[in-house]
């Protein structure tokens, strides 16, 4: 046997096929990795799927595809030469989500996010609020994101227990049936007329690696109502209700009106007024959600009270 039939073999080897159980179904193929392949880089996960190297059935799939119970899930060799020790959170993190808690069931968590906090750790976090949480009791091991919001805003995050509990909420999420209610503080006097943004929005990647997203007609639908809950001196304090969930929908929706979000370093202006200054952070916040009971007949509704920051630069304007 040559040198490079023994490579190839010890590469096969290697190669392995995971069945997916009921434990991951339902489970977002990027996430599913990240937990099966512990100390590898978030941005190496991704290139993997890219490339194909990740095949689910066979098939080349997207990091958002969702997995079923049979699904066979292949998985290239992958060397590391030390998997990255997990951090833990600090005391005053803990304490911070203890205290952020809003709703705890047998299947589901809602949690008040802070701002600034990133749902999950990636390239250059090394600790996000899902892994926080995964330490900090022992029946939360396996605690999953039923869906994300932006590290900059804070509000209601529902968090799944078990994985039927995660299917049923993200199928819910899917059929557009979760009603969620954002606070938003955005520059200017928004029209009392304005109460519908309907245009497609499509992702688009920068030179530098960057995503940001842009209205585009070739892109997918997207619908936001709003209504003015406050009128201040240069400012306005608005309802946004998605319909559609698509990445940067609010933000970009109040770009197109005219009124970008306060804080927002993406889509906001690139010179703010003294008056802005002390705004460091997207002044966007997760008010309200509503989504139907997993565990029984009716709909669990969930408010979280604005943070320390949204509430600061409110009191400000």
């Amino acid at each position: 046997m040559t040198v490079a039939e023994q490579k190839n073999k010890e590469s096969r080897e290697q190669v392995r096929v995971v069945p997916i159980t009921e434990r991951h179904e339902g489970q977002r193929l990027d996430n599913f990795l990240i937990r099966e392949l512990k100390g590898v880089p978030r941005s190496r996960i991704y290139r993997l799927i890219r490339r194909g190297e990740v095949r689910v059935n066979k098939k080349r799939s997207k990091p958002e595809f969702k997995l079923s119970i049979g699904d066979q899930v292949r998985i290239p060799p992958i060397r590391e030469s030390q998997p990255a020790k997990q951090e833990k959170p600090s005391p005053g993190l803990a304490e911070l989500l203890d205290k952020s808690l809003l709703l705890e069931t047998d299947l589901l968590l809602v949690i008040n996010k802070p701002a600034g906090l990133s749902v999950h750790g990636g390239s250059g976090i090394r600790l996000g609020l899902i892994e926080a949480l995964r330490q900090m009791r022992a029946e939360w091991q396996r605690l999953e994101l039923a869906h994300r919001l932006d590290k900059d805003t804070s509000g209601c995050l529902i968090i799944a227990k078990k994985p039927r509990a995660l299917k049923q909420i993200q199928q819910e999420f899917k059929k557009q049936r979760v009603e969620k209610t954002y606070h938003a503080l955005v520059h200017g006097q928004w029209p009392a007329a304005l109460t519908r943004v309907d245009v497609p929005l499509k992702k688009n990647q920068l030179s530098s690696g960057e995503r940001i997203v842009k209205v585009d007609r070739a892109g997918k639908e997207a619908e936001t109502h709003f209504k003015v809950l406050q009128r201040l001196p240069q400012a306005s304090l608005i309802e946004a209700s998605p319909v559609t969930g698509r990445t940067h929908q609010i933000r970009v929706h109040c770009q197109y009106a005219g009124h970008p979000i306060i804080g927002d370093p993406k889509y906001g202006p690139k010179v703010s007024s003294a008056t802005f200054k002390g705004a460091k952070k997207l002044c966007l916040h997760a008010a309200k959600v509503r989504f139907a009971d997993p565990s029984r007949d009716g709909s669990l509704e969930v408010e979280a009270p604005w943070d320390k920051y949204f509430k600061t630069i409110a009191e400000k304007l």
